[in-house]
């Protein structure tokens, strides 16, 4: 297992053109995409910073798993996406250790394959990880 980099820090906001008020306007951070994917029910925005990025996501829909979170917790740190080299490889290996997954298996993601620590595994924050498309 080989953790590559720090991928990307998401932000859960309430209104992605609010928060690019804030990230793009008033920081003066680029936008490189914005897309929605409605399999997650949820609009994205990525922010690109030296080798990471920021990832504002605003939920499509209050019942959501985004839209709940939300609703819960408020605006603010959603989780850490940590690149990997083989995510298959990596799962594996996180299980044999024991580690509390949410995914087995990894399902496509924006840019890749991802999967999810949980956050009871990972003391307190969610941590997703991305096998990015070649």
């Amino acid at each position: 297992m080989t953790i590559k980099r720090i991928d990307h820090i998401a932000i859960v906001v309430e209104n992605l053109d609010r928060a690019l008020g804030v990230y793009r306007d008033a920081l003066g951070m680029a936008v490189t995409d914005v897309r929605e994917m409605p399999e997650q029910d949820v609009k994205m925005a990525f922010l690109p910073s030296g080798d990471s990025e920021i990832e504002l996501l605003e939920p499509l829909h209050p019942d959501s798993g985004i839209g709940k979170y939300l609703a819960k917790r408020g605006e603010g740190l959603h989780h850490i996406c940590l690149e990997v080299d083989d995510i298959e490889a990596t799962l594996a290996d996180l299980k044999a250790k024991g580690s509390q997954l949410i995914d087995e298996t990894p399902k496509q993601g924006a840019y890749g394959k991802i999967a999810f620590i949980h956050p009871k595994g990972a003391h307190g924050v969610l941590v997703e990880l991305v096998q990015r498309d070649a």
